[in-house]
C-alpha cells in the first residue's frame, strides 16, 4: 500500500509583478521520491522550492506537511548574519547532543567550521549550507544548486552520499551527470505549469521534446481551423447571417484560444566568431613551475596546445587550475621555465568570479561603456564582432528585458550574470577562448547552445569546469591537477580521463588496468578497445555537422550564382567565396573523420 505524501501543495496560485507565476498548481512528494526540478532560468524553480519549504506564502491554495515529518531547505545564497563561524551556522538547528552530526557533515564537505563567514569564499559558504542540511537529516531535502562552486571530488562525494540516503529529496541542478545519477522522478516548470514524469532526468529531454512537438502540431491544426473559419466568414451567404452567427462566435473563440496560449521562450541567440586564424601553435609550456611562498602550485610541466584544441582543466578547488590558465595565456610569469605564445592570438576571457567594475552600473552601461565594445559618441550602440548594433537588440538576444537592461548588475541572478558575461565576450572576435567555470547557473537549454557554439568554433578553447557532462561533450584533452603540484595530461574528456586512470565507476578492474602516470606533455590515446566516450559522441554528431555544412554550401553557391554580385558588391562576393572554400574544406574533413570513426567502430564491434 502506497505511503501518504510527506508534502502536498493544492491549487497554489502566485503572482509576481502582475503576471501569474503559478495558477492552480497541485503536486505531492512521497517518501523515497528523488525528484529533479528542472526548467528555464526565471521559470520559477527556486520560488516553487521556497513554497515547498514554507518560506514563500502563495496568494492562494494550501501547503500541507504531514505531521511528524520534517523539511529542510538549502538555498543558493544563505544568510550568515549573526553567526561567528561557519560551524555555528551549520549547527544552529542541531541539538547539542547530536553535535557529532555537524562534525561528520563538515568533514564530508571538506570545510573548517572555525572559519568566519566574512573570510569565507562563495564555495566555502555554499559548503557550510550543505553541511547544515546534511546534519539536520530531514525527511525531505530541498536542495537548490548544490554543485555550484564544488569541485569534482566533492560533487562525487555528495552524489554517493545522496545515493545512499533512503529519504526523499527535490534537487535543482544544472549538472546533468549529477541529475542522471540520482533522480527517479522529474518536475518540469514551464510557463506557469508544473508537469510530472515518473522517470528521472535521463528521460527528461526526450519527454520535453515530445511535448513541444505535440504543442506544435496542435498549434498548426488550430491555425488551419482558424483560417478555414475565417474564409467561411468572408464568403458566407448574407441571407443566412442569423444562422451563421454561431460560427462567427466560434471563430472568435478559436482566436481567443490561440491568444491564450503561452508561447515558449526561445533560446538565447548567442554566436561566436573566431575572427582571423591564429598560428598553428597557440601556446607551449616548457618546464614551467609556480609557487606561492612555501606552497608548490605547479611542478615542472610541459604542454603544447595546437590551434583548434579544447583543453579542459580539472581538479580540486585550490589545486591551481586558474593559475595554470593564467600561465598558459601569459597573464602571469612562471617561476621557472617559459611559455611561448603563438602568433595572431585574440583572447576572450570568461571570469569565474563574474565580477563587474561597478555592481551598481546598468547592463546597458556595462556594454556601451566597455572600451572594447562601446561606440564612441553613440550611447545606444555596441560593437558586435566589428559591426554596430543597438544595445537593447543585442541584450534581447541574451534573453534580457528592457527593464533589466536599465537595472543594475547587482540585481541579476547567477545565470543572468553568466549570460551577461557571455554577451560581452561573444561581442568580440576571438581565436582563443578562456572559460573559467562558464557552466555555473546556466540552464540546460543554454548549456546545450554553448556546447554547440564551442563545437562550431574555429578557434582554441581553454576550459576550467567541474561539470563532468560538459567536459565530456567539449574537451579533446584533459589536464588533471590533483592539488600536489602535479598536472597530468590525458586524451579526451572526463570519462576518458577516468578510464585511463583505471578508476572509472563504469568499468571493472579486470577490464581496464590502472595506467602509469603520463609524462609531462605526453598525450594519451584513448583505450584501444572500441571508441572512447568522446569519439562515440563525435560519431553521433557528425551526420548533423555534415548536413549543416551541406546546407550552408548550397546557400553560398546560390548566392555566388548571381552573375552581377561581383560587380555590384565585390566585398560580399569575396567573403562568400572565402566562406564557400572554408565550408567545402570543413565538409571534406568531417566526411573523412566520419569514415575513420565508423571504420574504428566496425573493427571494434
Amino acid at each position: 500500500m502506497a505511503q501518504p505524501p510527506i508534502l502536498t501543495l493544492s491549487d497554489i496560485g502566485l503572482t509576481f509583478g502582475g503576471n501569474p507565476l503559478f495558477d492552480g498548481l497541485s503536486l505531492a512528494i512521497h517518501p523515497g521520491d528523488r525528484i529533479a526540478l528542472v526548467g528555464r532560468n526565471g521559470s520559477g524553480k527556486s520560488t516553487l522550492m521556497k513554497i515547498m519549504a514554507g518560506l514563500v506564502e502563495p496568494d492562494s491554495g494550501a501547503r500541507f506537511l504531514r505531521p511528524g515529518e520534517s523539511v529542510a531547505y538549502m538555498e543558493q545564497d544563505p544568510d550568515f548574519s549573526g553567526y561567528a563561524t561557519l560551524g555555528d551556522y551549520a549547527s544552529a538547528s542541531i541539538d547539542p547532543a547530536e553535535a557529532y552530526k555537524v562534525e561528520i557533515a563538515l568533514e564530508g564537505v571538506g570545510l573548517d567550521g572555525a572559519l568566519s563567514p566574512e573570510a569565507a569564499s562563495g564555495g566555502e559558504r555554499r559548503r557550510a549550507a550543505l553541511a547544515k542540511l546534511l546534519a539536520e537529516d530531514p525527511d525531505l531535502m530541498l536542495i537548490d544548486e548544490p554543485t555550484n562552486h564544488l569541485d569534482i571530488r566533492l560533487i562525487d562525494w555528495l552524489e554517493k552520499h545522496l545515493a545512499e540516503r533512503r529519504k526523499a529529496f527535490v534537487l535543482i541542478s544544472h549538472d546533468r551527470a549529477f541529475l542522471r545519477s540520482l533522480t527517479r522522478q522529474t518536475l518540469w516548470v514551464d510557463r506557469g505549469e508544473v508537469r510530472r514524469l515518473d522517470r528521472g532526468f535521463e528521460a527528461f529531454e526526450e519527454w520535453r521534446d515530445k511535448i513541444y512537438d505535440e504543442e506544435d502540431q496542435e498549434r498548426h491544426k488550430l491555425n488551419r481551423l482558424i483560417k478555414a473559419e475565417a474564409r467561411w466568414a468572408v464568403e458566407g451567404i448574407s441571407a443566412r447571417r442569423k444562422r451563421n452567427m454561431g460560427r462567427v462566435r466560434r471563430l472568435g473563440d478559436l482566436r481567443q484560444q490561440r491568444s491564450d496560449q503561452i508561447s515558449r521562450a526561445g533560446p538565447a541567440k548567442m554566436e561566436l566568431s573566431s575572427g582571423q586564424k591564429s598560428g598553428k601553435l597557440v601556446a607551449e609550456a616548457i618546464g614551467i613551475t609556480k609557487g606561492y611562498g612555501t606552497r608548490e602550485v605547479l611542478k615542472p610541466f610541459d604542454l603544447r596546445v595546437q590551434r583548434g584544441e579544447r583543453v579542459a582543466l580539472i581538479g580540486p578547488n585550490g589545486a591551481g587550475k586558474t593559475t595554470l590558465l593564467k600561465l598558459l595565456t601569459g597573464q602571469i610569469e612562471p617561476d621557472e621555465g617559459r611559455v611561448r605564445l603563438g602568433t595572431g592570438l585574440e583572447i576572450a576571457v570568461f571570469d569565474q568570479n563574474r565580477e563587474m567594475a561597478d555592481e551598481n552600473t546598468s547592463l546597458w552601461d556595462a556594454l556601451t561603456l566597455d572600451p572594447g565594445l562601446g561606440v564612441s559618441g553613440r550611447s545606444d550602440q555596441v560593437m558586435v564582432r566589428g559591426a554596430p548594433r543597438h544595445v537593447m537588440g543585442y541584450l534581447k538576444d541574451f534573453l534580457f528585458t528592457e527593464a533589466q537592461a536599465r537595472g543594475p548588475v547587482s540585481a541579476l541572478s547567477g545565470g543572468e550574470r553568466a549570460r551577461l558575461l557571455l554577451a560581452r565576450i561573444m561581442a568580440r572576435e576571438s581565436n582563443l577562448l578562456v572559460l573559467d567555470e562558464p557552466t555555473n547557473d546556466l540552464d540546460v537549454e543554454t548549456l546545450d547552445l554553448l556546447q554547440e557554439l564551442l563545437d562550431d568554433y574555429d578557434g582554441t578553447v581553454l576550459l576550467v569546469s567541474h561539470d563532468r557532462d560538459f567536459i565530456d561533450r567539449v574537451a579533446t584533452t584533459t589536464i588533471a591537477m590533483e592539488g600536489d603540484g602535479r598536472a597530468t595530461v590525458y586524451a579526451g574528456g572526463y570519462s576518458d580521463y577516468r578510464v585511463q586512470r583505471g578508476d572509472s565507476a563504469d568499468v571493472t578492474e579486470t577490464e581496464v588496468k590502472r595506467k602509469p602516470a603520463a609524462q609531462p606533455g605526453e598525450r594519451r590515446k584513448p583505450a584501444t578497445t572500441g571508441l572512447s566516450f568522446t569519439q562515440s559522441h563525435r560519431l553521433e554528431e557528425l551526420p548533423s555537422v555534415i548536413e549543416k555544412l551541406e546546407v550552408e554550401i548550397g546557400k553560398l553557391e546560390g548566392l555566388l550564382a548571381d552573375p552581377e554580385l561581383f560587380t555590384r558588391e565585390p566585398g560580399k562576393f569575396a567573403k562568400a567565396s572565402d566562406a564557400l572554400v572554408a565550408r567545402q574544406t570543413a565538409l571534406a574533413a568531417a566526411e573523412e573523420e566520419w569514415l575513420e570513426l565508423e571504420a574504428l567502430r566496425e573493427a571494434s564491434g
